[in-house]
């Protein structure tokens, strides 16, 4: 799947991918979130969540064996608190955290990104979601006629109506 124009990319951060986290992100994600402070599995899965506006929901399928290998391979450890393993970065983790800041940003980025949208879509905005679909097709079928650039204009003027609201 080809990915999206940089302006698409921005406005729906989703586009262009399958998945909120490409390949070996999520053990860099909880390598950073374990950077803070040590927690437990389901408070990276809810961390995960949060930071994203709740676009992406962390499984117990893809953190646990996360942290398993983590833990393995020496990035991590983990200790008994209260009934619960707590994980808890070691100096091999903060190492490997370190070697791909340029990594963590790009996380963290598109997890910002994402955030407003999450805020944006409860169940008291579902209703919205089919005018905005019925005005993307109509905008689409009116930039065939008339060019992307008269549509522009419109959006444009549209949008600064709603932000004045």
């Amino acid at each position: 799947m080809s990915k999206p124009p940089g302006h698409l990319a921005a406005a729906f951060p989703w586009t262009g991918r399958q998945r909120f986290f490409e390949p070996g992100e999520i053990r860099l994600a909880i390598l950073s979130m374990l950077s803070e402070y040590p927690k437990h599995g389901y408070q990276l899965m809810k961390e995960m969540e949060h930071r994203s506006g709740g676009m992406y929901r962390a499984s117990a399928g893809s953190t646990y064996p996360t942290l398993q290998q983590l833990e393995s391979d020496g990035f991590i450890e983990a200790e008994i608190q209260s009934g619960r393993r707590v994980y808890r970065l070691t100096r091999a983790g903060r190492k490997e955290l370190a070697s791909d800041p340029v990594g963590v940003k790009r996380i963290w980025d598109r997890a910002e990104a994402c955030e407003d949208w999450g805020q944006a879509m409860g169940p008291e905005s579902i209703w919205l979601w089919g005018a905005v679909g019925m005005l993307i097709k109509e905008s689409l079928r009116a930039a065939e006629r008339v060019g992307n650039e008269r549509v522009r204009e419109i959006l444009d003027r549209a949008r600064r109506e709603m932000e004045e609201l």
